[in-house]
């Protein structure tokens, strides 16, 4: 049988990182010590990532500048309608499970902590045909009320500054004050926008370029980083729900999503069925051949729903919102420390160590920087809990997460993969 309808809360001691917890609210979020001068950064991306690296870090004490090429937060795959958030469950333990086991729990407390029902969430069962199957605690989330809800926290302890309609193409190492290394952020004409000791690529797929270009990486092999392109089919919604509750196998299905802050690019009330998952799909066009593909899923799940897709479409009342997601070579985000590629080669490419845990904390780091990124479709499931990693190692701690959990989040793995393909293990 399953489990019941609620969310486990961990409790203290089996949270990941006992020191923040996300049961503080904008108002009483604990300080640290007053400090002369605090941590500055600069976080690159107002999205899920950029919003979780900037909350964690805030509530932590450090001052922040935001930058995004968008006119205000969550206008790329963020924008998302409706999302669900549940685990990812598998036959076995995978890191991604594991994950999203300790994540979950997590957004669903800054969720219930942060914002009312039916003002960018709504608690909910979900009803799982594939190799989970059964009926299961869940949430239905518009994510871009998440972001606005960690985004004006920060800005509330007073650590936040943000910068929008502003594209960020390089970043340039430079001296501070008093001489201390620095990194200056340039815009489209080459000028400085934003300068501080340290910087966080949150940009999804365009912080690909910014991070390779940084790491003097001669092919993409050592971030590996891939578009994925969804589409979610979608309608208002004014009659009864078109099914007893959300249902999901090859996508998502929502009978009804009630929320007010849906209008006015949305109806206040929808259903929606999504989204598609186009690997190597780097356009934001909504077609019909996704429509289609999404509406034969349906039909697995809900055939009378699926059929009044197709009347929506044939009446040209469906509506349709496409993005382009980032997600890495082997599905899992990027949290942490750049590599020093130059660094690491200077000092003899590859390193001879036997085990991932061993060698990853090894490989040299360039100093200051550091990418949230690549949480592909499952951003809300995972945002809380890598924006309070990255804030640990930040912080010059390890994040109190498994060590195997964290070398697989660990941005350095790709190019430590390449490199112990290349001579044999020591033992």
């Amino acid at each position: 049988m399953p489990p019941p309808a609620t969310f486990h809360h961990p409790k203290v001691t089996d949270r990941p990182f006992a020191r923040e917890t996300a049961s503080t609210s904008a108002t009483d979020v604990p300080h640290q010590r007053p400090q002369a001068d605090p941590p500055q950064a600069i976080v690159v991306g107002a999205g899920l990532a950029g919003a979780a690296a900037c909350v964690h870090l805030a509530r932590q004490g450090w001052h922040l500048h935001l930058i995004d090429q968008h006119a205000g937060p969550a206008e790329g795959a963020s924008a998302l309608p409706v999302g669900m958030l549940s685990p990812h469950v598998t036959r076995s333990p995978t890191p991604l499970s594991r994950l999203t086991a300790i994540g979950v729990p997590l957004t669903r407390l800054e969720l219930a902590n942060r914002l009312q029902q039916g003002h960018g969430w709504q608690a909910c069962e979900v009803d799982n045909l594939g190799a989970d199957a059964g009926r299961w605690p869940a949430a239905l989330v518009r994510p871009g009320a998440l972001v606005a809800a960690w985004l004006e926290e920060a800005r509330q302890i007073g650590a936040l500054r943000c910068q929008w309609s502003t594209r960020i193409t390089s970043l340039r190492r430079a001296r501070g004050n008093h001489g201390a290394p620095s990194w200056q952020a340039l815009d489209d004409r080459g000028q400085c926008v934003a300068q501080a000791p340290a910087v966080v690529i949150a940009g999804a797929l365009g912080s690909l370029g910014l991070a390779a270009d940084a790491m003097h990486a001669d092919d993409d092999g050592m971030l590996p980083l891939r578009p994925v392109k969804g589409q979610m089919s979608l309608g208002g919604l004014s009659g009864r729900p078109l099914g007893a509750r959300p249902q999901r196998n090859q996508g998502v299905f929502v009978p009804e999503y009630e929320d007010a802050g849906l209008p006015p690019r949305w109806p206040g009330r929808i259903w929606a069925m999504g989204s598609t998952y186009e690997r190597g799909v780097d356009n934001r066009e909504v077609t019909n051949d996704a429509h289609a593909r999404n509406a034969q899923s349906l039909t697995q799940l809900n055939p009378d729903a699926a059929s009044h897709l197709e009347a929506s479409q044939a009446a040209g009342q469906l509506l349709g919102w496409a993005e382009v997601r980032c997600a890495s070579l082997d599905r899992l985000p990027l949290v942490g420390q750049l590599p020093d590629l130059p660094a690491w080669r200077e000092q003899g490419l590859p390193m001879r160590y036997g085990r991932r845990q061993s060698a990853l904390p090894n490989v040299p780091r360039i100093p200051g920087l550091y990418t949230l990124c690549a949480l592909g479709s499952r951003g809300l499931s995972l945002a809380a809990l890598c924006g309070q990693l990255l804030a640990a190692r930040m912080q010059g701690r390890d994040g109190e997460l498994d060590p195997e959990l964290t070398a697989a989040l660990d941005p350095a793995r790709f190019a430590w993969r390449r490199a112990r393909r290349q001579v044999p293990e020591v033992t």
